[in-house]
């Protein structure tokens, strides 16, 4: 029976060898969801799409099929990645998108707007890297998962403030009282707001602080609890 081919446009989350001439790349598509597919012949170096397969790589794929891997038969280069590996702060923030849309997305199943987000973030990266690049991915990450942290009230009793920490294992920030988790700062606060409150750009445009490095240490916190595991692009920048 002939295998059913179909056309999608994805992002390279990853890859891994098979065999001697092979690669398996695991792609988040448009239409498809998460998929993993053979690449057959891409680490010869005769093979004429195997540099448009890697990590980040934006694409547009003809695939065929199969029972447990689909085939790659045709990749196209929808835009470069040439300023996601130009240094070390570009690869490491697109890897570290990579990794949680990973974490976040079941095989086969459609997820066209995280795919729209993956895409926003690397360009973002790409055109204008900034210290709450990944931070405010993994924020809005979590908000359409459906747990989008609570900002304005304490979770415990409701007041209105003065809140001092922030606390995902119990949705959001707490007051004086009810305070368990991390300290938060109220500008680490008024920055979280921002990014999810509608006003994202211009939490893009802030320049490293303290208050930003605060937001990237609650977010990497609250994605890790909410994947009950540890990001490895974080134990990657922690030993560096």
């Amino acid at each position: 029976m002939a295998s059913h081919l179909y056309r999608d446009t994805a992002v390279v989350l990853r890859t891994y060898k098979l065999g001697e001439a092979d690669r398996i790349v695991v792609l988040l598509t448009e239409e498809h969801g998460k998929v993993r597919a053979v690449a057959k012949g891409v680490r010869k170096t005769t093979s004429k799409f195997g540099a448009r397969l890697e990590p980040m790589s934006h694409v547009r794929l003809l695939l065929s099929q199969g029972r447990d891997l689909d085939v790659v038969s045709q990749a196209d280069v929808v835009e470069t990645i040439a300023p996601l590996v130009a240094d070390l702060d570009h690869l490491t923030s697109g890897m570290a998108v990579l990794e949680a849309a990973d974490q976040m997305t079941l095989d086969r199943e459609p997820a066209p707007h995280l795919y729209r987000m993956v895409v926003g973030a690397l360009r973002t990266i790409a055109e204008r890297s900034g210290p709450l690049v990944v931070p405010a991915f993994y924020w809005k990450l979590l908000a359409v998962e459906g747990v989008r942290p609570e900002l304005d009230h304490c979770v415990r009793c409701g007041e209105d403030g003065p809140l001092v920490a922030f606390d995902m294992g119990e949705g959001g920030v707490l007051c004086r009282t009810c305070r368990s988790g991390a300290p938060i700062t109220q500008e680490a606060l008024e920055v979280m707001r921002m990014i999810l409150g509608g006003r994202l750009n211009d939490a893009l445009e802030l320049a490293e602080s303290p208050a930003t490095r605060e937001v990237a240490a609650h977010a990497t916190r609250a994605l890790e609890h909410h994947l009950e595991r540890r990001l490895r692009t974080v134990a990657m920048f922690e030993r560096h």
